[in-house]
């Protein structure tokens, strides 16, 4: 029996120049989710893992900007990244998780 609280989960996000915050592009549980995990790997793209910032980014619609209360954990993921791109060793950051997006 598949349950559904353990069930593979993914969001992928994206920002384009002119955005005021990151979109969600794609979301989606069990066989979608995997999808968009190998598709990002496929393509380079970096996989962050983060139930508690998953859990509330489940709760944006498809292609809505991500919540002001979650710009600041994913300005650390961010910015971990572009440390990552050029180079610096830097440990995965634990992101700044807001109680609610409200």
């Amino acid at each position: 029996m598949n349950d559904p609280v353990l069930q593979q989960q993914a969001i992928a996000l994206a920002y384009e120049s002119g955005d005021f915050a990151p979109r969600v592009v794609a979301k989606g549980r069990g066989v979608i989710a995997e999808q968009i995990i190998a598709k990002a790997k496929e393509h380079g793209v970096f996989v962050h893992e983060s139930r508690e910032l998953l859990a509330l980014l489940m709760q944006v619609d498809l292609d809505d900007h991500i919540p002001p209360a979650l710009y600041q954990a994913i300005a650390e993921i961010l910015a971990w990244l572009y440390r990552l791109e050029h180079g610096e060793d830097a440990s995965p950051p634990t992101p700044s998780i807001p109680t609610e997006t409200g």
